[in-house]
């Protein structure tokens, strides 16, 4: 904390005498500054074609639609060739990865050829266009060290900020949150979506994910006290291309579990041991296994990671499953709540939906908001995990989210951006633990862009997003929320969830 308490005075200009306490100027870096270096510049879309902030995503079906916008126009949307219309202006779909609602949707433009630099086998269907036909063979099941993407030029530390022609940002009261861009240095990295951040120590791990082309397996550590990326060089059995997958860690190694990209589902179990960086596909015993799946999600209580819902590319699923880790090398699967059957709706446990949020608070899975590819849901839902039951948290007034990120501070669930059904917001909404109410906070700094997709860990009381997706680009910045400990402090200790 003093460390890096130092470090953001140094980087701050001079305040004048009054009751200020964080001003902080901020450049805004050009797009060009955030190309990843291995994408020519000519396959970057203009920017004028960027849809609005209307845009809807690909697993919200046309019921969904209709209701906004009324169903006529609806079906005139639908009728296009390639994008639906919003005021006027295209707008790409994305495809559906959880139900087949949208299975009808038009066809996805054709990408563009793939940079000859980049060997193909660490790509895959892209998360948004698919690749031409030539090349639509499916990734291989493992890649060695050799077939590896070339690293990109070192980043070096920016500049510090000049007062004078920084974006004017209002002062900050020491009781505020702060928002701030952070000043990353070090290995190039991919602007990325669907990926997954995990922390261990003072390491973010950014695994897979995709951009506008295409899936990765890359794996970079973000030091989350330097801002510095690297991309470490990693070997054994290396997982495929993966988006909308969990990592979860225990101890000093990383599980991750499912995901996949374009028409490929997995089930698989891969663990990355982050001392020797070496990746393992163990064996996993019993005679059952989740099915196939993306955009669930998994926490981990007492050698146990809890696994629930996600889409098969079928439907969605609302399951739970426990995998054991007490040890990592002879791991076994239990379903513990069986998925929902039948058209009728089960009135005990949560619709099936996946791009969701899971948190564990103590014995108690706290889920939040989702998508079953019609809906975008505000539900809040607490799994047991001691009694095996789910009980819905009854909140007055409530939030429709999916594609956001939920993070435990204290007694409180940070929720950060997301989509809300009809756009993509960069909202922090506070659900209070104890009293299960949500809450708005006033938020000063230079506000993130609206985004879903992104990744957020808690480190050293800050809140640090990395990467995201809006509808019309894929980031690779890394954002900050300060969050002003006192300002929750009050109920961090000693608080149970009564549901």
């Amino acid at each position: 904390m003093a460390d890096s308490s130092k470090s953001d005075k140094a980087n701050r200009p001079a305040i004048k005498t009054g009751k200020l306490v964080r001003s902080q100027k901020i450049i805004q870096l050009s797009p060009s500054d955030t190309r990843p270096p291995d994408i020519p510049e000519e396959t970057e879309p203009p920017q004028q074609s960027l849809p609005t902030r209307s845009h809807t995503p690909g697993h919200l079906s046309k019921k969904s639609e209709s209701r906004r916008r009324g169903a006529s126009t609806s079906s005139k949307s639908s009728s296009k060739p390639s994008s639906s219309t919003d005021n006027g202006r295209q707008t790409p779909k994305l495809e559906n990865s959880l139900s087949p609602s949208t299975a009808n949707a038009p066809p996805l433009p054709t990408a563009a050829s793939p940079d000859p630099r980049r060997p193909l086998n660490l790509r895959s269907t892209s998360a948004i266009a698919p690749k031409p036909a030539a090349t639509s063979s499916p990734a291989p099941r493992t890649a060695t060290p050799a077939q590896r993407a070339p690293r990109g030029p070192h980043i070096p530390f920016p500049p510090i900020p000049d007062p004078k022609t920084a974006p004017d940002v209002e002062p900050a009261p020491a009781s505020g949150m702060y928002w701030s861009r952070a000043p990353v240095s070090g290995a190039s990295h991919t602007s990325l979506r669907a990926h997954t951040t995990t922390l261990i120590g003072s390491n973010i791990y950014v695994f897979g994910g995709c951009d506008a082309r295409s899936c990765f397996n890359e794996l970079y550590v973000l030091d989350a006290d330097a801002f510095y990326f690297s991309c470490p060089y990693v070997c054994g059995e290396i997982p495929v291309p993966l988006r909308a997958m969990t990592c979860t860690a225990v101890g000093k190694k990383l599980i991750v579990f499912g995901g996949g990209d374009g028409p490929a589902y997995y089930n698989d179990v891969y663990v990355l041991d982050t001392v020797n960086f070496r990746w393992s596909k163990p064996k996993i015993a019993g005679d059952r296994q989740p099915s196939k799946r993306r955009a669930h999600t998994a926490c981990l209580w007492r050698n146990g990671i809890y696994v629930f819902g996600g889409g098969d590319g079928v439907r969605a699923l609302n399951d739970v499953w426990r995998l054991d880790v007490a040890d990592t090398n002879k791991m076994s699967w239990k379903l513990i709540s069986p998925p929902s059957t039948g058209p009728t709706e089960d009135k005990t446990k949560p619709k099936a939906r996946g791009y969701h949020t899971a948190n564990m608070v103590g014995s108690k899975l706290i889920i939040f908001g989702g998508s079953d590819g019609g809906e975008c849901f505000r539900d809040v839902w607490v799994f047991d995990v001691e009694t095996l039951t789910f009980s819905p948290v009854h909140i007055p007034v409530s939030y429709p989210r999916l594609s956001h990120t939920a993070t435990i501070v204290g007694s409180y669930l940070f929720v950060i951006g997301g989509h809300d059904g009809v756009e993509y917001s960069n909202e922090v909404l506070l659900l209070n633990l104890v009293t299960m109410v949500w809450d708005k906070r006033k938020i000063y700094g230079q506000l993130p862009k609206p985004r879903g997709y992104h990744g957020s860990v808690l480190h050293d009381s800050r809140l640090i997003v990395v990467g995201g997706f809006d509808g019309g680009e894929v980031f690779g910045d890394v954002q900050i929320l300060e969050l002003a400990v006192h300002a929750y402090y009050s109920q961090i200790s000693h608080f149970s969830i009564d549901v």
